[in-house]
């Protein structure tokens, strides 16, 4: 089992930053990715950023140039800094890991972006 803790969501003004964590708790062994997601009301689950234990981070096209995933999956922590943050980044972030083929979620934080 793995136990995902995310913090550091919050109330932002577009153009300002954020910065969330996660930390895995449990056991680490097998776990071969560390993910950001992010869910806005009405709109499907959608990938922010995913790390590989290679070291290598993919974000998705809409945070591309503004988000920064880093943290070492060994450590069993990761963080996502969100720079010039807009309204439509506005969603609930879940933290991720998928470990031996299995996907844990946190309970995630709420980012809110006003206008």
């Amino acid at each position: 089992q793995v136990q995902l803790v995310e913090s550091g969501g919050g109330l932002v003004q577009a153009g300002g930053s954020l910065r969330l964590s996660c930390t895995a708790s449990g056991s680490s062994l097998g776990i071969t990715t560390m993910a950001w997601y992010r869910q806005a009301p009405g709109k499907q689950r959608e990938l922010v950023a995913v790390t590989t234990r290679g070291g290598r981070i993919n974000y998705g096209d809409s945070v591309k140039g503004r988000f920064t995933m880093s943290g070492d999956i060994a450590k069993n922590s990761v963080s996502l800094q969100m720079n010039s943050l807009k309204p439509e980044d506005t969603a609930t972030y879940y933290c991720n890991v998928m470990r031996l083929g299995i996907n844990y979620w946190g309970k995630g934080t709420l980012v809110t972006v006003s206008s």
